[in-house]
C-alpha cells in the first residue's frame, strides 16, 4: 500500500451530543464531524480550534498525524485497514482510522509517527514524507 503523510498537525475533539458544530470546525484542509447520542466528535487541523467561543467543556487532543491511504479504494477491497493497524498493533503504536468514500486515513500521535512509519515499511507499505 502507499500512504502519504499530511502536513498539518490534526486534534481529536469531544464536545456534547448536543452542541451546534462550531465555524472553525469547518474550515482547513481536512476535517471529519460525526454525532452520537454520546458525543460530537471532530477532527480538524489543531491550528483552526478556537475553543474560546462558549464551549468552556470542549475536551481536545492535540498532537496527532494523519497518513493518508493512497485511493481509491474501492468498497470491496478486504483487509486494507486491518493490515495497516495489525502492523502499528505490533509496534505498540496506538491509530484512530477514519474512512472516506475513496480512501482511509490513519492518524497517528505526532510523537510515535517516525516509529509509525518505520512499522508500516518494514509490513511492505510506502510511506510520502
Amino acid at each position: 500500500m502507499k500512504l502519504s503523510l499530511l502536513s498539518p498537525t490534526f486534534a481529536i475533539c469531544r464536545l456534547d451530543p448536543i452542541d451546534a458544530i462550531p465555524v472553525w470546525a469547518l474550515t482547513g484542509s481536512f476535517f471529519t464531524i460525526t454525532r452520537t447520542d454520546e458525543e460530537l466528535s471532530i477532527v480538524c487541523e489543531e491550528a483552526v480550534i478556537d475553543p474560546e467561543h462558549g464551549m468552556t467543556h470542549i475536551k481536545i487532543e492535540p498532537g496527532w498525524r494523519c497518513l493518508k491511504l493512497q485511493g481509491p479504494i474501492p468498497f470491496a477491497t478486504t483487509g486494507v485497514i486491518a493490515s495497516l493497524t495489525t502492523a502499528l498493533a505490533n509496534a505498540g503504536i496506538s491509530v484512530s482510522p477514519i474512512a472516506t468514500y475513496d480512501t482511509d486515513y490513519l492518524f497517528v500521535k505526532d510523537e510515535r509517527l517516525q516509529d509509525a512509519i518505520a512499522a508500516l515499511e518494514r509490513a511492505g507499505n510506502s510511506v510520502e514524507k
